[in-house]
């Protein structure tokens, strides 16, 4: 049991290593890329105390160089999710017993470990198996999985501290027990911070998980798992399996012990996940808390006050880092006449000059989509944009599959404001533009409020501040982060948590206290220190 009121480290957030020619860290990840890409790996899924090796083996390849192979990973079937059950519920009571301090010390003795000696290694994980350049990767592998471990080290002190009043003799007390049963983390391939902290989070509150990531993101997956066995977590706490979604939820959604979904990925997986859990409902001992961060359609719009080159940059960022493949990105955009001309030069000539490519040069910004199925998806939407007469293809509309999954950052301008890329989630480099008149800018925030069924990110750009609160206000509900200024992607961990509604999610914000209060479950003690003797109250002696 504790023996003092610890206090955990004040978290602070990591640090961006910059990656300059003749660098140090450069050097480094270099070396380490090299060494990795010339290792084929054999990965096992971690199910208790084991390295569970089928012989049903799928080939990993960077999306870059489908030729190339990075290794193989062992697919299970629905017997193994039933091991990582067991294995879950197993390792159960001596994890939800063990002192929260000891829980919070492994969390960021993994987030030192990241930050130190698997730093090299998590990054060129990313860049390989995720097609990620060196920045995209540093601050999302490294500093973004760092701030979650110390930062949700510290809300998780915070949310312990929050305790009732007691009047006089009594003593009120809450205590946050672990949710009764096991979690399902379901995570994706484009963060692998995230595809960490969703099994993250809840285990650090005392849960175990069976965790489930993308086929597309194994490879760094495989680096997460050994900085976890490193940094102290017990066997059975954290279950990595490789299975199809439905072999997974045949036997987890059917178990009464299922307590919980962490879920990030496509709004209509996340509808029938939440469906069969609906069916299931008279199975399970609790209710099970489902939490999930899905699609979006995210949005920037200019007022005629804004600066266009804030505009084209936000734009360009915004849409085309890591080649769109943020749920967060820019994929519509709402500029006003008087400035898409000036917009429309800036971001031609930003394109003109950016690289794509391996993201073993450094000098490439875009780099390849994660697969050949996103790519034909794509490029079937730029196709179809070509051929329509109500859209222009300002910059762009170019691909190639033949070594690598590359498409061409396109900006698409469209004369109907419904047209299919301004209202359909693409996750790939296309921005579609709607020119505006600027007179219209109230009318126009009614559009972009009822034009997608998703509220994840938005931005607004201007300098009236009028109409800087005026699209506040229209668009309360319509991003669950809104951006003033600013791209609508790039959330940092303690700053601006992440999440949105409608379409999009259920709003439990990443990075936030209010998501660790999702995996718990609170229970009040009252404690009488002088108990009554009489059941007579006083308003009965008249």
């Amino acid at each position: 049991m504790p023996k003092g009121n610890f206090v955990v480290p004040t978290p602070i957030n990591e640090p961006i290593l910059a990656f300059t020619p003749g660098s140090k860290e450069k050097a480094e990840l270099l070396e380490t890329l090299q060494a990795m890409k010339a290792n084929e790996v054999d990965v096992p899924m971690y199910i208790g105390s084991e390295e569970v090796r089928t012989g049903r083996k799928i080939r990993m390849s960077p999306p870059h160089d489908h030729q190339h192979t990075l290794g193989h990973f062992h697919e299970g079937d629905t017997s193994h999710v039933q091991l990582a059950v067991n294995a879950a519920l197993g390792a159960k009571q001596a994890w939800a017993d063990l002192s929260w301090e000891h829980r919070a010390a492994i969390f960021l003795k993994a987030a030192d470990l990241i930050a130190g000696p698997y730093r090299a290694r998590i990054n060129a994980a990313t860049m390989l198996g995720q097609s990620k350049n060196a920045f995209q990767a540093e601050i999302d592998a490294a500093c973004e999985l760092i701030d979650f471990f110390k930062f949700n080290v510290a809300f998780m002190q915070e949310l312990y501290g929050q305790q009732p009043q007691s009047l006089p003799l009594t003593w009120n007390r809450m205590e946050y027990r672990p949710l009764e049963g096991f979690v399902f983390a379901v995570t994706p391939f484009n963060f692998t911070s995230i595809a960490a902290n969703l099994p993250a989070a809840p285990a650090l509150m005392g849960n175990t998980v069976i965790w489930k990531p993308a086929y597309s993101q194994v490879y760094s997956a495989q680096v997460i798992m050994e900085i976890f066995k490193e940094a102290g977590i017990p066997d059975g706490v954290i279950n990595l399996i490789y299975v199809d979604g439905p072999v997974a939820g045949d036997v987890i959604f059917k178990n009464p012990d299922f307590a919980g979904l962490h879920f990030t990925g496509s709004t209509g997986v996340f509808k029938q996940l939440w469906k069969t859990i609906g069916e299931n409902i008279d199975l399970y001992k609790s209710y099970p808390r489902v939490v999930g961060e899905t699609g979006g359609k995210d949005f920037v719009i200019a007022h005629k006050t804004a600066h266009p080159k804030a505009v084209a940059t936000g734009l360009v960022r915004g849409a085309f880092e890591f080649q769109g493949q943020k749920c967060s990105a820019a994929s519509r955009a709402y500029i006003p006449a008087n400035m898409w001309e000036e917009v429309k030069s800036y971001m031609i000539e930003d394109l003109k000059s950016m690289k794509m490519g391996d993201p073993e040069d450094f000098s490439n910004f875009v780099n390849a989509v994660i697969d050949e199925r996103a790519f034909k998806k794509i490029t079937k939407y730029i196709d179809e944009a070509k051929n329509d007469k109500l859209v222009d293809v300002v910059a762009g509309g170019n691909y190639d599959g033949s070594k690598g999954y590359f498409v061409e950052p396109t900006v698409l301008e469209a004369k109907d404001p419904m047209y299919t890329t301004m209202c359909e989630e693409i996750f790939g480099p296309v921005l579609t533009i709607y020119v505006y008149q600027p007179e219209r800018f109230e009318e126009t925030l009614d559009l972009v409020d009822q034009t997608s069924p998703y509220a994840l990110t938005g931005a607004v750009f201007a300098q009236d501040r009028y109409a800087i609160e005026l699209a506040t206000k229209k668009l309360v509900n319509a991003a669950g982060n809104f951006y003033i200024n600013d791209k609508p992607t790039g959330a940092v961990v303690g700053q601006q948590p992440f999440g949105g509604a409608r379409g999009s999610g259920t709003n439990d914000k990443a990075g936030a206290m209010m998501n660790l209060l999702r995996w718990v479950s609170a229970r009040t003690i009252k404690e009488n220190f002088v108990s009554p003797t009489n059941y007579r109250y006083p308003f009965l002696g008249e």
